[in-house]
């Protein structure tokens, strides 16, 4: 038998970590917080910033990150092993002991960390650490329940986090707490977009919902009216956000607003006419595609606002 070496072991071990923390979840955390640092920097009157906020606030905010997705796997193994078999947990990579150690050390992290920087980062992650929990853990667990699943999802990534970065921004450049309309534009934006996630999320996990009695919109009305309702509340929002753009509502650059969410738009649907609902592949790669225009808003976004 062929043994591992130590060196191997621990390439192995932390590449299972970066599975377990759900890669596309983590680039979607990351982005927020920087995408957040940098409207409260465009609409600040205060120039002395530091990289700090955003430093602590990022590593605060993945550590909640992983404990949220982690608690998830570890409530689901069985239903990974026929959704998600490649998960660290499901393929026996991490045994449960170690599954539970990492959620449990994140949620501390997450938590003592935002409470020495600051009440709003606080409030923030303690509120999305809470929501995620009973979103996983029985015997609440709503993600059993279509509507209260998509209200955890969109609501922790499209109103707390947004709104809770921001202000726990503002309190350290010393700022008003009131909110400006480019956070409420890009809240609501993403609000509306998480929801498409959340609905989409499940069209490729039929199988192993429907055996574990998961009920999702999937299950319900069907993999093609699922998929049409997503296209279309996505493509509700970018009309809204080339509407803020051409009634200049918010503190951003106009025409940089307008046309790069006009790509985005016709090149989602151009894609989309090439999806097969009958491959499991073909859709997870669209859904993979929506999540890169969900990271991509909070670069476009930000920038239109520094460039006002």
């Amino acid at each position: 038998m062929s043994q591992v070496s130590p060196k191997e072991f621990q390439g192995n071990w932390f590449y299972s970590f970066w599975k377990f923390s759900r890669p596309h979840t983590i680039i979607g955390t990351s982005l927020s917080v920087l995408g957040l640092y940098l409207i409260a920097v465009a609409v600040s009157e205060f120039r002395n910033y530091s990289l700090f906020p955003l430093f602590g606030a990022w590593i605060a905010c993945l550590c909640g990150n992983i404990y949220i997705v982690g608690l998830n796997q570890l409530e689901d193994v069985a239903i990974d092993k026929i959704n998600k078999p490649h998960l660290p947990v499901a393929a026996g990579e991490f045994s449960p002991t170690t599954g539970k150690f990492i959620v449990a050390t994140t949620g501390f992290l997450a938590l003592l960390l935002a409470l020495l920087q600051g009440p709003f980062l606080f409030g923030m992650v303690a509120i999305s650490l809470a929501i995620g929990s009973a979103y996983s853990l029985p015997p609440i667990r709503l993600k059993r329940f279509p509507f209260w699943a998509a209200l955890c999802i969109f609501s922790v990534r499209g109103a707390i986090v947004n709104l809770g970065l921001f202000l726990h921004y503002s309190w350290v450049f010393q700022q008003s707490q009131s909110i400006p309309s480019a956070v409420w534009v890009l809240t609501l934006f993403i609000l509306v977009f998480t929801f498409a996630i959340a609905i989409f999320k499940d069209i490729p996990d039929m199988e192993g919902d429907l055996l574990y009695n998961i009920k999702t919109f999937t299950l319900q009305i069907g993999k093609q009216a699922v998929f049409n309702l997503a296209l279309g509340v996505i493509t509700v929002c970018y009309v809204g956000m080339i509407l803020v753009g051409v009634l200049r509502l918010a503190e951003a650059n106009s025409v940089f607003l307008v046309i790069t969410h006009l790509v985005a738009l016709v090149g989602m649907w151009w894609l989309s006419r090439k999806v097969d609902l009958q491959h499991k592949s073909a859709i997870a790669r669209f859904y993979q595609f929506i999540w890169k225009l969900f990271f991509l808003e909070y670069l476009i976004f930000p920038i239109a606002c520094l460039l006002a």
